[in-house]
C-alpha cells in the first residue's frame, strides 16, 4: 500500500504548538488534567503536554462502540477507566480525531456526570462532513474531508500509527 502524505509532519507539530498556546491562554496556570482516548490520541497528547505551561496530570480512557464493524452505534463499552476522579477539575478531553461523534458524544456526557470543574475538548482532526450528532470540539487542529487517514496515532488495522505525519492510503 502507498501512503499519500496530507499533512506533513512540520504542520502537525506547528498546529499541536499553536493549539497548546491558545490553551494556555485559556487556563492561565490553573492545573489541568488531561484525558487521552486510546489508542488514537497518544502521539498527539504527549506533544501537546509538552508546550503546556501549567500543571498537568495525564490520564487515559479506552472506549469502544458496538456495531457493524465498520460504523460506530454510539452505544459506548468502557474498556479502561481513568484512574482518579475528575470532580473540581479542569478536564482537557484529547481525541485524535472526530467523526460522526456519536461515541465522543457519550463519552462526554459521562465525563459531564462526573463533575468536572471544566470540562473542554480538543481534536487534531475533525470530519464535519461526517458528523450525525450535534457535538464540536472546542479546539480543533485540521478540518479534513471524508478519507481514510493513517498516521500520527491513527491506524488501519493496527498499522501505520507511528507514522509523523498524517497520510492518506492510496488503494
Amino acid at each position: 500500500m502507498e501512503i499519500q502524505v496530507m499533512i506533513s509532519q512540520e504542520q502537525v507539530l506547528e498546529k499541536v504548538k499553536e493549539m497548546a498556546q491558545l490553551l494556555n491562554e485559556r487556563y492561565h496556570g490553573e492545573p489541568v488534567y488531561l484525558v487521552g482516548i486510546l489508542k488514537g490520541s497518544v502521539f498527539f497528547m504527549c506533544d501537546l503536554a509538552k508546550y503546556l505551561t501549567m500543571p498537568v496530570t495525564m490520564d487515559f480512557m479506552k472506549v469502544s462502540s458496538y456495531g457493524d464493524g465498520t460504523e460506530s452505534s454510539g452505544n459506548i463499552s468502557i474498556d479502561m477507566d481513568l484512574t482518579a476522579s475528575i470532580e473540581g477539575k479542569n478536564v482537557l478531553v484529547v481525541e485524535d480525531i472526530i467523526d460522526t461523534g456519536r461515541t465522543l458524544e457519550k463519552l462526554m456526557k459521562i465525563l459531564r456526570e462526573r463533575n468536572p470543574k471544566t470540562l473542554t475538548m480538543c481534536t487534531l482532526l475533525d470530519k464535519p462532513s461526517r458528523r450525525t450528532q450535534d457535538i464540536q470540539a472546542d479546539y480543533t487542529g485540521f478540518e479534513i474531508d471524508d478519507l481514510f487517514v493513517v498516521g500520527y496515532g491513527l491506524d488501519y488495522a493496527q498499522q501505520y500509527r507511528n507514522l509523523p505525519y498524517i497520510g492518506v492510503i492510496q488503494q
